[in-house]
């Protein structure tokens, strides 16, 4: 994958032979693939001055260098008639290395960057019509729908904003200023769209924390595409508000492999509830809500659930890596101590969860999703086992459990670390099975992979992995290699079963019987942040989703 370097500028109202100056001294230096202006390019017809009359000359006539390939469209005003005419002779090109890209348009650069363009204000007299006139400053409510059809784009650029863009943003306006128009089409085009840029132009600069996408293709919940929305000054403005933006963009789009700092979710989803739904469920609870009988609700949909990445409450500092078709969180209130496991760096108590929202892994309608899922579910479980066994010399092996009901909300696991002393003395299998005869509950059985992997039934779901586990002809493993086992213990559907029987097994065995309610184990943000960027920098070699060059 290459990577390109992009440079965006605001409105130019004329100021042509200005803005081309300054490109030529920041190109020399950087090297740019290509610009863009975001806003209007020339003044208003009707109050340009001789001045720049004579820099649209300069351009036509060859005075005034194009120092990179620019692109423009048309923004909230006409564009001159001379220049109108001179697009219409050449094809759009200006002069050299100035492109008009039309009101509405779809190019793919050179370097691989496919732009979709929506130039000018909305019109809405005309109806179910497109803008037959591709240099007027409008757009009519067709032009962004059909744009859609464009699928994706790595940038969007507008000349309105898309309405509810600020919806869960804590990033406010400049006091005194007045938001650009808006409009719901441009909303639907770039959620649509998913880009990883939507540029605009304003009287004011105007940077969005970076939200998450859904993918239309694959449901609400494949929410894997990170989007900035950026607004840019007009250049030369007296307030000296950023009229200039620079970024660097690769060639192809993928899965982010790290979350930037304060990243929310869509500003477009709908917030509407579904009917009967008024409950919230804590992301990070670990499936502690059991509602009774007499008040079943209805499970909630993508945008409620809170192991999604498309509810408006994503807690996005807590995600430490996502892959293709799951990711991997910090727990909220984790069961180990600060102190539990001084060997190992930052959060210890990590859950692994689909991006399909569904109770379990084989309720994924796709077989080719539900096969990928799983697989990648697992790789991430042996990566963490293979990060704990590394970071605590051998002296840590891991458990990871699974509530799996036809009842449930969104399938998900847990990974906890625990000593192979604790392993090779079979006492972690045995707390778990000492606790479901306890408990009355139906007694746990040893399976294989092939029998795991198409075992149908509810049930919850262990596996041990550790150093020193009973090989298969019962006899002690002298290897130093992690072993595993797998449990699993059948779960009647009308049994009534203790959601957090997993943590309170290892509560009790880790001697954290006070930490068993999550909910009082919980950090204030900043520690919880610490604590993941700690991990990550433990998990980096393990991390499977970053690029070969970053991980081994």
């Amino acid at each position: 994958m290459s990577t390109l370097k992009v440079i965006v500028v605001g409105s130019v109202d004329g100021r042509v032979s200005d803005i081309f100056k300054n490109l030529t001294v920041l190109h020399v230096k950087n090297n740019f693939s290509f610009a863009l202006i975001s806003g209007d390019l020339f003044a208003d017809p009707s109050k340009t001055s001789p001045e720049q009359e004579d820099d649209i000359r300069g351009l036509l006539q060859g005075s005034i260098t194009v120092p990179l390939t620019t692109y423009f469209s048309v923004g909230r005003h006409s564009l001159p008639a001379r220049v109108i005419e001179k697009l219409k002779s050449s094809d759009g090109e200006l002069c050299e290395n100035l492109y008009y890209l039309g009101n509405r348009s779809v190019l793919k650069t050179s370097g691989g960057i496919k732009i979709v363009a929506l130039g000018g204000l909305l019109d809405n007299n005309i109806i179910a019509e497109h803008s037959k006139d591709r240099y007027a400053p409008f757009f009519t409510p067709t032009d962004p729908k059909s744009l859609q059809s464009a699928n994706e784009a790595d940038i969007l650029l507008t000349s309105i904003w898309p309405s509810s863009i600020r919806k869960g943003s804590k990033i406010s306006v400049p006091d005194g200023s007045t938001e650009p128009p808006c409009s719901d089409l441009v909303s639907e085009l770039c959620a649509k769209l998913r880009p990883r840029y939507h540029l605009s132009s304003s009287g004011f600069f105007y940077e969005r924390e970076p939200f998450f996408l859904p993918n239309p293709a694959e449901g609400d919940l494949a929410t894997r595409q990170i989007t900035r929305f950026i607004s840019l000054a007009p250049f030369g403005n007296m307030q000296k508000e950023k009229s200039i933006y620079a970024f660097t963009i690769g060639t192809k789009s993928g899965p982010p492999t790290n979350i930037p700092p304060g990243t929310t979710s869509s500003p477009f989803v709908s917030a509407v509830k579904r009917p009967g739904q008024d409950q919230h469920y804590s992301r990070f609870a670990m499936n502690d809500h059991r509602p009774s009988k007499r008040s079943r609700r209805l499970p909630p949909g993508p945008e409620d659930c809170f192991f999604c990445l498309a509810n408006p409450n994503v807690v996005t500092h807590l995600i430490a890596s996502i892959g293709n078709d799951c990711y991997l969180t910090a727990a909220r209130g984790p069961l180990p101590a600060s102190t539990t496991y001084p060997q190992l760096r930052g959060s210890t108590h990590l859950l692994i969860i689909p991006l399909s929202h569904c109770p379990r892994l084989i309720d994924i309608p796709e077989p080719a999703v539900r096969s990928s899922t799983m697989a990648e579910m697992h790789r991430y479980r042996r990566a963490l086992q293979s990060m704990v066994d590394r970071e605590s010399k051998g002296k840590l092996g891991a458990v990871t459990w699974e509530v799996n009901r036809q009842q449930g909300i969104h399938a998900h696991w847990q990974f906890l670390p625990v000593s192979n002393e604790m392993i090779e003395k079979s006492l972690v299998e045995a707390a778990f099975r000492v606790e479901a005869e306890n408990e009355r509950y139906p007694a746990f059985e040893a399976v294989t992979e092939e029998e795991d992997l198409a075992d149908e039934r509810d049930s919850f779901k262990l596996w041990i992995s550790g150093r020193g586990l009973l090989s298969s002809d019962d006899e002690r493993s002298k290897t130093d290699k992690n072993q595993e086992k797998r449990l699993l213990l059948p779960l009647p559907i009308d049994m009534r079963f203790d959601l957090q029987f997993g943590r309170r097994v290892m509560a009790k065995l880790l001697v954290l019987q006070d930490r068993i309610n999550w909910k009082e184990c919980l950090q204030d943000e900043t520690e919880e942040t610490q604590d993941v960027e700690k991990f990550k920098l433990a998990f980096h070699d393990f991390d499977f989703s970053l690029d070969d060059s970053e991980a081994k």
